[in-house]
């Protein structure tokens, strides 16, 4: 007979392991940890915030402000579970304060050392200490009105906590993102924020117009702001040619408290789906203004996500404002934006007219092409000589939209081609082949280009720049938040290195801590490849055509982009005639 286990009995944990439980939930990383200070200050009615991280926040972070203070009763409470100003009563409803959940000081406490010194305008001051969470009593102390948190050690009490943290440049970057976030959705107040002992951005209260394009988008943007039914929809929309490689340059924000919502996210990218393309994301600061009783802010432990008693109406009226705001233009955000020791203005967006024709029948006569390809076979007109049944992608015929090749092939197939797809993955092969040979072949640039950059960004470039030398982008520190160019790939050509360097910046990002080195590098090939490739919308000649469509047929994985999207569709004789009811 097999023994019958006893169930273990049910037990009322210690508070010790509820406390370190709470931690782990509440504050999974020193961004975690800094954002809840933050908004403990904001709730407090700070007009000025100062904040500041050592070795990413983990041996120390420090959040001062001016806002109502405490007494020394009211500290005493403030570092207990579950206690809180930020609930007149028990109504869980209309909750109008970033926090309210009361854990988070009760939760650092328990992971770190934790002091407190705060006073309330016209009171004494006072301080406390938790320590791994053992609470101090409350002593006098010296200090301005206001509060001052300092947070050292962090998770010297559950050091399991600290297996699971990335690189002290990744915590420091997560933590630089997170009060970026809470100034851009708190722009009337002052913000400072510096990360062993350097100051990455110090920003006056001011409007949202100034503060979104000193710490969001500095290129041009749209305004927009519609309001219907009582939700209010407001912000700045950047134009499509702004597009970042990952969403890091959103800012979706609900009553004041910054989200990563899910049908947020998705109203924006339906909004801006017909204007960018796959796999990009726009950069846009979206600020929705809503009745609290029509929102439920307490289904996430993070308070990352909320949820809308009327999704679908929210997400429509984001999607309409959007769409209607690309549709109008843009406009720079407001006066130079001071960067380090430069300034400057917003570029305004190049506005392309329609061409007509849309479909640009290939005749011959055409020159040949400005691009290093090779010839085109002889094949001009399908009528007057059959493509070669070496070339399976046939011989151009038409260009539809600007962007799309149409082709016949030798045995009667008809063939689509993306040209911005292709021509992509071929520069990837062709950079590839050259960093496996010893290194990208590089262009010098006649005026190197000056690339301003959050600090975080510019500081993670600038720690691979011997590994982006090899791939041929030769790149230099130049003052606070800024990136020298010397160099790019050869096989760009003329590309603009602003959106290069961003996008790079976010693929770094995104890499992640695990992340083989090859893959990394190849990742950063697909990335630069992508900015120098032919665009969608340009028009080009019959030679130019015929040579991309034998590349292609030369080069390895051409039948999809670096991305994963398809580059050509063939459709044969057969496909043609079942579609079209013929079989």
């Amino acid at each position: 007979m097999s023994a019958t286990l006893e169930r273990p009995r049910i037990r009322l944990l210690p508070d010790a392991t509820i406390d370190r439980i709470a931690a782990g939930e509440v504050i999974e990383r020193p961004a975690a940890a800094l954002r809840e200070l933050v908004e403990n200050a904001l709730d407090a009615g700070a007009r000025r915030i100062v904040a500041s991280i050592t070795g990413g926040g983990i041996t120390a972070i420090e959040v001062t402000d001016d806002g109502g203070g405490m007494s020394g009763p009211e500290l005493a409470l403030a570092v207990r579970r579950h206690a809180t100003s930020k609930l007149a009563d028990d109504d869980l409803v209309r909750i109008a304060t970033l926090g309210f959940r009361g854990e988070a000081l009760a939760s650092i406490g328990a992971a770190a050392r934790l002091a407190i010194t705060s006073r309330r305008p016209g009171g004494e001051a006072a301080s406390i200490t938790v320590t791994g969470g053992v609470v101090s009593d409350v002593r006098p102390a010296a200090g301005a009105p206001g509060t001052r948190v300092l947070v050292e050690d962090l998770f010297f009490a559950t050091p399991a906590r600290r297996k699971f943290l990335k690189s002290t440049r990744s915590e420091a970057d997560a933590a630089q993102l997170a009060v970026r976030r809470l100034a851009l959705a708190a722009p009337g107040v002052a913000f400072r924020f510096s990360n062993d002992g350097e100051t990455l951005f110090d920003r006056p209260g001011e409007p949202l117009a100034q503060r979104v394009a000193a710490l969001l988008a500095p290129q041009a943007a749209i305004a927009f702001d519609e309001e219907r039914d009582g939700v209010r929809v407001h912000g700045f929309a950047a134009p499509p040619a702004a597009a970042r490689a990952t969403a890091a340059g959103q800012l979706l924000c609900v009553n004041g408290r910054p989200v990563a919502d899910p049908v947020l996210r998705t109203a924006v990218r339906v909004a801006y789906r017909d204007v960018i393309a796959a796999g990009r994301h726009a950069v846009v600061a979206l600020l929705i203004e809503i009745d609290p009783e029509s929102i439920d802010v307490n289904v996430h432990p993070a308070k990352a996500e909320v949820r809308f008693r009327d999704a679908e109406a929210v997400r429509g009226l984001v999607i309409g404002a959007l769409r209607r705001a690309l549709a109008g233009g843009a406009r720079p955000l407001g006066p130079p934006v001071p960067m380090g020791s430069r300034s400057f203005l917003p570029r305004p967006a190049t506005l392309v007219p329609p061409r007509e024709p849309a479909v640009e029948v290939v005749r011959p006569g055409f020159a040949e092409a400005r691009l290093s390809f090779a010839a085109a076979p002889a094949a001009r007109s399908i009528e007057a000589v059959p493509p070669a049944a070496e070339h399976p992608l046939g011989a151009a015929v038409a260009q539809v939209l600007d962007t799309y090749i149409v082709a016949v092939a030798a045995d009667g197939g008809l063939v689509l081609v993306d040209q911005h797809a292709a021509h992509e993955r071929l520069t990837h092969e062709s950079m590839a082949e050259q960093f496996r040979a010893g290194g990208v072949i590089s262009q010098p640039l006649l005026l190197p280009a000056v690339v301003d950059l959050p600090e975080g960004q510019a500081a993670s470039l600038l720690e691979r720049a011997e590994a982006f030398a090899r791939l041929g982008l030769e790149i230099e520190p130049f003052g606070r938040g800024a990136v020298l160019v010397r160099a790019l790939p050869a096989l760009l050509g003329a590309t603009d290195p602003a959106p290069l360097l961003r996008d790079l910046a976010d693929e770094i990002a995104a890499w992640g801590e695990g992340l083989a080195l090859d893959a990394r590098l190849d990742a950063a090939i697909a990335r630069m490849a992508c900015h120098g490739s032919i665009r969608a919308g340009r028009r080009l000649a019959g030679a130019e055509m015929d040579a991309l469509l034998r590349r292609m047929e030369a080069t390895p994985r051409a039948a999809t982009c670096s991305h994963g999207r398809p580059t050509f569709l063939k459709f044969s004789r057969s496909d043609l005639e079942k579609m079209f009811g013929r079989q």
